[in-house]
Formats: C-alpha cells, sequence, structure tokens
C-alpha cells in the first residue's frame, strides 16, 4: 500500500482490519504506546539493562517507525533502525487487548518491507529473558537468537544479562562470487 499505509488481513470492513501507518513525527498515540512499554520494562528488567531507543530518536532520519491501528484504535507501535550493513527492531509493542489478532506480525511485516525497500538484508534485534511472548513471535516469524551485535557487543556482559538477541535474513543478498566486474 506504500509507505503511509499498510493493510494486513481480510476482513468485512476496514475498522477491523490491522492498519500499520507511518509515524514520522511524535504524536500523543505515538507517546502513549512508549510510555506503556517503559512502564512494562520498569517491571521486567532494572534500568541498566534496558537499552530502549530514546523517544526523540525514534524520529531520527535512518529510523523508519509505524503505528499499528485494529478497529480504527491505535493498538501497536514498531520502528527499524536502518544501518549500513544491518537493521534494528526498536519500540516493537503491542497492547495486551490486541495481543494474539495479527498486530504484531503486521508490524514485523511493515518494517521487513521497509528494510528490503533499504537494500538490507540482515534485521536484528534485542529483547529481554522474561519477554516470553517476544521471543516466541520473533522465533514463529523465522528470527534466530544470535550473539550481541553493534552497540550491544561492546557493553558489559552485567548490562546485557537480561538481554536476548536475534537476527533474521531478509530476502537473499548479491552472490560477490556470482557478481563480474
Amino acid at each position: 500500500m506504500g509507505r503511509t499505509g499498510f493493510h494486513v488481513g481480510a476482513t468485512m470492513g476496514d475498522s477491523d482490519e490491522v492498519r500499520i501507518e507511518a509515524a514520522p513525527t511524535p504524536t500523543d498515540e505515538v507517546r502513549s504506546l512508549i510510555s506503556e512499554l517503559e512502564d512494562v520494562l520498569a517491571v521486567e528488567c532494572p534500568p541498566e539493562q534496558r537499552h530502549g531507543m530514546a523517544f526523540d530518536a525514534i524520529f531520527q532520519p535512518h529510523v523508519r517507525f509505524f503505528l499499528a491501528r485494529l478497529h480504527g484504535a491505535a493498538v501497536g507501535c514498531g520502528g527499524v533502525a536502518l544501518f549500513s550493513d544491518f537493521a534494528e527492531v526498536k519500540r516493537m509493542y503491542v497492547r495486551d487487548s490486541a495481543r494474539r489478532k495479527g498486530v504484531a506480525g503486521a508490524i514485523l511485516a511493515r518494517i521487513e518491507e521497509e528494510v528490503r525497500g533499504a537494500g538490507l538484508f540482515l534485521l536484528r534485534l534485542e529483547t529481554g529473558v522474561r519477554q516470553v511472548a517476544a521471543m516466541r513471535l520473533y522465533a514463529h516469524a523465522g528470527f534466530r537468537e544470535c550473539p550481541a551485535f553493534g552497540a550491544y557487543a561492546l557493553m558489559t556482559p552485567q548490562s546485557i544479562a537480561s538481554s536476548v538477541f536475534f537476527e533474521k535474513r531478509i530476502g537473499t543478498s548479491p552472490d560477490l562470487h556470482q557478481l563480474r566486474i
């Protein structure tokens, strides 16, 4: 559907679809969802083991952020930070009332579309050991556990003690042996 909207699911009416919208600027709905995510993480992880992207950083040029709607209401969000050699899922969250309704899968599908569009082939993420439902979602979506990467690999072991890292190949990268220069 393009960069501003992404529909998922076949339902009786538009208000019943999961709709993924680009969120290029901070809105009250995004603030509310990120605040809820922070409240959940505050219970699950000590501050030194929380590595969520700062709210203002979500709207930097190398980050694409999305809002998920179900029945017209904002129920989830997630973003992707684009780096030179990989992309990273950031601030993925779905309200309890919208879980198991395809919202998280729709957000991930939109993120993967963005990664492919940026010409990247590797999508990574960090989550917490206590976020069992999230780990199950990522495994079901084709992600596999991997070692710490990027800035996480430079952190002290205590800082990432409750972190679990995942990655997924998106599409196929060019085979350098087949390229003719």
